[in-house]
């Protein structure tokens, strides 16, 4: 029997997948503030945009060969896995990273951002700007990828967003801190678990992907002074 009065300090997320959060929430910020005043704001949109899509690329990477608890691995669970954490039975490795509703919050948020930033794109206002990748598709595709850019999408990340803070302040109210792990990256927790890797090397390896997602955005930006 374990004494729950004797709780085990464990790194859960490494510094990588905190800096990707708190890039991902400030970028997600830019890009509705910037997008929603429009005119000159929007480079800063744009701008935005290729940032939060360096840290898409990122996230992705990461999550397959970043810390334990931010592989993706570490929190694709079954539906029944879901069902069972629903009804209060979930198990004690739901509490140490992302738990079953955690995890389905998470990727849909990635995958709703990959769609906003795709659609972004190869949008077109046929006003002052249009994403770099218009001229790749055809007007019809771009005229798809505009409608759910501006009409849709944002609506979509936005009720995910709210969801998302609600969780955060449900947990809170239950006296579990959320956003304290995520900055500091260390759960107390009943039973010991694996830690995730979190050193110099590490960190190191996260910074190089990230050098190079950014690069991969930053030429993306460049396809649309590309004239054909």
């Amino acid at each position: 029997m374990y004494n729950h009065k004797t709780l085990t300090k464990v790194r859960v997320w490494d510094l990588p997948t905190r800096l990707f959060h708190w890039g991902l929430a400030i970028g997600i910020t830019g890009l509705a503030i910037s997008g929603t005043v429009g005119a000159n704001a929007m480079a800063w949109h744009f701008r935005f945009g290729y940032t939060v899509l360096a840290l898409l690329l990122f996230r992705i990477v990461w999550g397959l060969v970043g810390g334990r608890w931010s592989r993706f691995g570490a929190f694709i669970y079954a539906p029944q896995s879901l069902i069972d954490y629903i009804k209060g039975k979930g198990r004690p490795e739901h509490s140490v990273g992302h738990s079953p509703v955690g995890a389905l919050s998470v990727f849909a948020m990635l995958a709703f951002l990959v769609l906003q930033v795709g659609s972004g794109l190869v949008s077109d206002d046929e006003i002052a700007f249009a994403g770099p990748l218009t001229a790749f598709v055809s007007n019809a595709t771009v005229g798809l990828a505009t409608n759910y850019h501006a009409n849709i999408g944002k609506w979509i990340l936005l009720g995910l967003v709210v969801l998302h803070i609600a969780a955060i302040v449900f947990y809170l109210l239950r006296k579990h801190n959320l956003v304290q792990a995520m900055v500091h990256g260390d759960k107390e927790l009943v039973r010991p678990a694996p830690s995730s890797r979190d050193d110099l090397a590490s960190r190191t390896a996260a910074l190089l992907v990230f050098m190079l997602c950014a690069g991969l955005s930053y030429w993306v930006s460049t396809l649309e002074t590309i004239t054909f």
